[in-house]
């Protein structure tokens, strides 16, 4: 790698159109992000096609900005890399284009990168990993622990069966009639309430490190709409506060299980749900007195970012990975098999 090596990254698998620039890898330039809550919220979700048209819209507008913000031009860069999948595949496509546009015409590497890989090397702009390292990563799409051995190795040690967590946090959300995006507003309320309510908890057979959250979602579903029909009030803060409990404990309770048995370094924390107040107030207290270092990203790392697909992508560029110009949107990438696949060369 030469003295100072600059990599720009394209973010653009959900409703946030994002360009970031990271130097030798951990070091962050910038890391532009534009929001596209406002156009959802009054659907109470992302809306596909909504959400390709604002990226369309963006992506020069947020490119200029992050080039504006370093000081620098596309002829500093030494690779482009690019969210390849998952995600919702319209947006997916107008991010690898202008990746692989930006690439052609600079002559430049291109590298596609795994979104959840860039949440997980989110940590890595914060602090460096030390091997092995254990990630839980929780977001609206996913819900899994992977064990890291070393850089670009990903072994998924357990997952959701149903819904992920984030998914569930959105789902009780629009029950309670609560405005997009609803894991927030969910953890907002849950620090005004109690836990009053005794929701169940899926543990899963013996030593499974796998996640259910479905039998939990109808739970609550169930419980507020026989309070409705029965005239009893529930406090929604209370409500909250009781699925969140039951959500945090399941998943401090398995990270830290799993962290002891595989004896890792460190944990670390990734996904949107990473900014979840309960959660971290959660792991902090598990892993208080354990021999592994716990890593949570700042807020502003946690929620969809180029910053981290910069981060992840510059490590698969040093380690040889470059993408051809058939490059393609892959809303099904599998994280696995996107660690252990063969270098292409452009």
């Amino acid at each position: 790698m030469k003295e100072n090596q600059y990599v720009l990254a394209i973010e653009t698998s959900c409703d946030e159109t994002a360009v970031a620039i990271v130097k030798n890898e951990t070091e962050l330039v910038t890391n532009i992000v534009a929001s596209q809550i406002e156009s959802h919220k009054r659907f109470g979700g992302v809306v596909p096609e909504i959400a390709s048209r604002h990226h369309i819209e963006q992506m020069t507008i947020t490119l200029e900005e992050a080039l504006s913000d370093a000081g620098m031009t596309l002829d500093d860069m030494d690779a482009i890399t690019v969210t390849e999948g998952p995600g919702l595949v319209g947006a997916l496509l107008v991010g690898v284009n202008a990746a692989k546009s930006i690439a052609f015409s600079k002559d430049k590497p291109l590298v596609g990168v795994h979104h959840i890989a860039g949440h997980i090397y989110a940590n890595r702009l914060e602090k460096e990993f030390e091997f092995p390292l254990l990630s839980l990563v929780v977001s609206g799409g996913h819900t899994e622990l992977v064990l890291m051995r070393e850089h670009g190795s990903f072994e998924i040690i357990g997952e959701t069966r149903d819904d992920a967590a984030g998914e569930a946090y959105d789902k009780v959300a629009r029950t309670l009639k609560l405005p997009y995006p609803g894991g927030p507003q969910i953890d907002r309320l849950a620090q005004e309430g109690e836990e009053t309510i005794d929701f169940p908890r899926a543990w899963l057979e013996d030593g499974s490190y796998d996640f259910s959250f479905s039998g939990l979602k109808s739970a609550v579903i169930n419980r507020l709409h026989k309070a409705k029909q029965r005239d009893e009030y529930l406090k929604p803060e209370d409500v909250a506060a009781s699925f969140q409990a039951s959500v945090v404990d399941v998943l401090s309770t398995k990270a830290y299980r799993a962290a002891e048995e595989y004896g890792v370094k460190q944990m670390i924390v990734a996904g949107g749900v990473a900014a979840n107040k309960g959660l971290r107030a959660a792991l902090k207290e598990k892993f208080k007195d354990s021999e592994t270092e716990l890593l949570i990203p700042p807020l502003h790392l946690c929620t969809d970012n180029a910053a981290m697909i910069a981060a992840a992508g510059a490590v698969a560029f040093n380690q040889g990975h470059r993408a051809g110009w058939d490059l393609n949107a892959n809303p099904g990438l599998d994280l696995e098999l996107y660690g252990s696949r063969k270098h292409n060369s452009k």
